[in-house]
């Protein structure tokens, strides 16, 4: 383990769409949705060999710093971090280079989020290892590309280029261009041309590269990871970060910096990868029944098919109803057409407008 490598893990999603077993004061990443701990505690163990706990640094919102250190007991109090407002993740990172710089202006460091899942572990350490590398040895910023299982619309896509490097037996590409999450037929059409990888939104670099970056394409964020380094050497810089986060411009990192700079190389992402974005994709993960029903915690079913159940401290029965999401909390209970489940937001964008914060 290089003194100089970090990883910061972004732990501030709401993950809406995990409701009502998510919420706000509890969001997908505390969660335990899939094995015995915590999303996020599960970030951070395969972290284990390749960067001590010492250098693993966790960015959440504010209100959730106290939670998020239960859940990563492992972790130094002072590597968790709060954001005063969420203001996406061109600001998330130009904050994580700040924290990084402010310990170690040579550092490289990995931007790592809490909720996705991963298989062979060794695999996706030693990608990470690898990215390390490059990333030291010249001014490149690093992405991860999963490649493609399935013509699937719910991710952004990295149309790869010419080969760059074999490291650690893990091809590197130069990257032509990011492209949105896709129409069916456009992600068919990549999927059969073998260019295309899943936008992971993993990245390595070096505190250098990508301030660099930064000042180049978004100069206001630029200036301010040197701000907040200077800050964060400081014991006022909570009150500090509160007076001028709240000001950055709202981007994501792949609008700001990502589809702009042209030294942009993409690992291939060869292990099993997963981001969990809402129910559905449970099933990936739990086994079905006969007749193709996934059934978690307390359940019962009679001539159903193809349902998602999830249930939460008390029996859940379901009879001769097929695809569906049946989620049971201690105070809430979803039901919802399988083909429904990106809808979950705007059922509680209504929640949200009748007041009732209590659910929430």
């Amino acid at each position: 383990m290089g003194a100089n490598r970090y990883a910061v893990i972004l732990a501030g999603g709401r993950g809406e769409r995990f409701w009502p077993l998510s919420r706000a004061a509890r969001p997908k990443q505390l969660l335990a949705l899939v094995g015995n701990r915590p999303l996020l505690a599960q970030a951070v163990e395969r972290l284990e060999g390749l960067v001590p706990p010492e250098r693993v640094l966790v960015l959440t919102n504010a209100d959730l710093v106290e939670a998020t250190r239960k859940a990563a007991p492992e972790l130094p109090p002072e590597n968790i971090v709060g954001e005063p407002v969420g203001r996406d993740t061109a600001p998330a990172v130009a904050l994580a280079t700040a924290l990084v710089k402010a310990r170690d202006p040579n550092g490289i460091f990995a931007i790592l989020t809490a909720d996705h899942i991963m298989g062979d572990l060794p695999r996706f350490r030693e990608t990470l290892a690898a990215g390390m590398d490059i990333a030291e040895g010249g001014d490149y910023l690093v992405t991860i590309g999963i490649k493609p299982t399935e013509p699937s619309t719910g991710y952004g896509y990295i149309e790869q280029g010419e080969s760059f490097k074999i490291e650690r037996e893990i091809e590197f590409r130069r990257v032509q261009r990011f492209v949105e999450k896709p129409d069916l037929a456009t992600a068919e059409s990549y999927l059969a041309s073998g260019r295309y990888a899943w936008n992971s939104g993993m990245f390595i670099w070096s505190v250098a590269a990508i301030e660099a970056a930064l000042l180049k394409h978004q100069p206001e964020l630029g200036a301010k990871v040197n701000e907040w380094a200077e800050a964060a050497k400081q014991p006022t810089f909570l009150v500090e970060l509160a007076k001028s986060f709240p000001a950055a411009t709202k981007i994501s990192i792949d609008y700001a910096v990502m589809e702009k700079a042209d030294n942009i190389l993409v690992a291939a992402g060869t292990f099993a990868w997963d981001d969990v974005g809402s129910w559905p994709a449970l099933e990936r993960h739990f086994p079905a029944d006969a007749a193709g029903n996934v059934l978690i915690g307390d359940t019962a079913e009679v001539d159903s098919q193809t349902n998602i159940v999830y249930s939460q401290g008390r029996l859940t029965a379901l009879v001769g109803v097929k695809d569906l999401i049946v989620v049971q909390s201690e105070d809430a209970t979803l039901v919802c057409h399988r083909d429904q489940a990106q809808n979950i937001k705007a059922l509680l964008a209504k929640l949200r407008a009748a007041g009732r914060a209590e659910v929430l």
